[in-house]
């Protein structure tokens, strides 16, 4: 998750005095970290861009490497490379991810007397991410789409009598947002709606889009 901080482990106990251990980053395989004993180099740089500014710190006992408050653009390959009396190397995948928001609830202008239009909908800043609407635990739909510039969106028809449990919920791999379908509190704002609108003589139009949800999130990390 963004914020965050990540370690690389070189699995050493210590470092000897021949090796050289260098951390690299992405497909350029830009040096961002070197430790060598014998030339008493214990460095981290940045890439060009400025991502890894103040963020990068080294055990000066094992090589590790962590990464300081995280955030989507650290994402990517990191390449450990150990010279010495043997040599070795590791590669490690990095995925950071962003927090998600909630996604929202409206209920569609096209609703029937009998029946419920509604729309669950999120506006996204990152990929890998997931909207489904949920009857109790089954999915009824879903749409996952990396395009940055729309925003998520997801129909879903519910008859007023239908006492199933709605949920609308956003997810990644580490993370979700849920939103709960509330349909007493649906039918209430429906009714007073309604009522409301029988006893105006003006020509005033009120809004048909209402918001009717409880919200929940989950988050969970692994090492």
């Amino acid at each position: 998750m963004e914020g965050d901080s990540v370690t690389l482990n070189t699995n050493v106990t210590e470092i000897h005095e021949d090796d050289d251990i260098l951390w690299k980053y992405g497909a350029e395989n830009s040096l961002i970290a070197k430790i060598s004993i014998e030339t008493e180099v214990f460095s981290t740089s940045d890439v060009p861009d400025g991502r890894f500014r103040d963020r990068l710190k080294l055990d000066d006992q094992t090589g590790s490497l962590t990464i300081t408050n995280t955030t989507t653009e650290h994402t990517g390959v990191y390449k450990l490379e150990i010279r010495g009396a043997k040599r070795s190397s590791k590669t490690f995948s990095v995925s950071v991810y962003a927090p998600l928001p909630t996604p929202n609830i409206t209920r569609d202008s096209s609703s029937s007397s009998s029946s419920c239009s509604l729309v669950c909908s999120s506006v996204l800043s990152v990929c890998d991410a997931t909207l489904s609407w949920y009857a109790g635990m089954s999915v009824l739909s879903s749409i996952s789409v990396c395009d940055l510039s729309i925003s998520l969106s997801l129909p879903l028809e519910v008859e007023y009598q239908d006492k199933n449990p709605y949920s609308c919920v956003l997810n990644n791999p580490i993370s979700n947002q849920t939103t709960h379908l509330d349909i007493n509190t649906l039918l209430r704002h429906i009714n007073h709606s309604s009522s409301s609108s029988s006893h105006k003589q003006n020509n005033t139009t009120s809004s048909n889009t209402y918001f009717y949800y409880k919200s929940s999130s989950y988050s969970s990390y692994s090492s």
